[in-house]
């Protein structure tokens, strides 16, 4: 077990894109470093680089990656290592290092999904298609949707100083249809109200 939980060093999202491509498996970057691929620029530092994959593909990830990284399963205020043919039903982040003493390099999260439809595990009425939860890059880098990692940040147990930061800085950007789907979807998780809603 690890408990260097601060011991970051991300690597770059270019090298994000080199680590994944060639994985069989679907992928997209998330995380504040989505939200700066869709605006186009730097809006921030970043502490970490979150990379999201559908939880029936982490076989095919683990094998894919086992080879050059470390990777630990990560919950409950604990980090362990992920073994070899280690199901996670429950475990839903993945933390990753070049080596047991080195810094966190990535963190991977594992998303829900019945048939063709991605679900959001906090309010499981709130899905969309797979194909339709992504958008690239001009040079082909996957990344999560902003509205859906507006989801993400919003919908936590807690929502942090940055996560509100970020959604003020991409909301001018956001579309009329994105907007009226994050409405809806933190009204659906949310009946009883959420702060960001009157923004919307």
């Amino acid at each position: 077990m690890r408990t260097d939980f601060t011991n970051w060093l991300p690597i770059f999202v270019k090298e994000i894109n080199q680590v994944f491509s060639n994985i069989p498996a679907f992928w997209c970057v998330a995380g504040g470093e989505a939200l700066d691929l869709h605006l186009g620029k730097k809006s921030r530092e970043h502490s970490d680089i979150d990379v999201v994959i559908y939880r029936e593909q982490q076989q095919d990830v683990y094998q894919s990656l086992s080879s050059d990284w470390v990777l630990y399963k990560a919950g409950g205020g604990k980090v362990v290592p992920w073994k070899d043919g280690e199901y996670l039903d429950s475990i839903n982040d993945v933390w990753v290092s070049k080596n047991a003493n080195s810094p966190w390099s990535f963190q991977i999260m594992l998303l829900d999904s019945v048939h063709d439809n991605w679900i959001y595990r906090r309010e499981r009425s709130i899905k969309k298609l797979k194909s339709s939860i992504y958008l690239r890059t001009s040079v082909g880098i996957p990344y999560l949707k902003p509205e859906i990692q507006l989801l993400y940040k919003a919908g936590s147990s807690k929502v942090r100083e940055k996560d509100f930061m970020d959604f003020q800085t991409v909301l001018p950007f956001l579309s009329t249809q994105e907007k009226n789907w994050l409405k809806h979807s933190l009204q659906k998780q949310f009946p009883e109200g959420h702060t960001w809603i009157e923004y919307l």
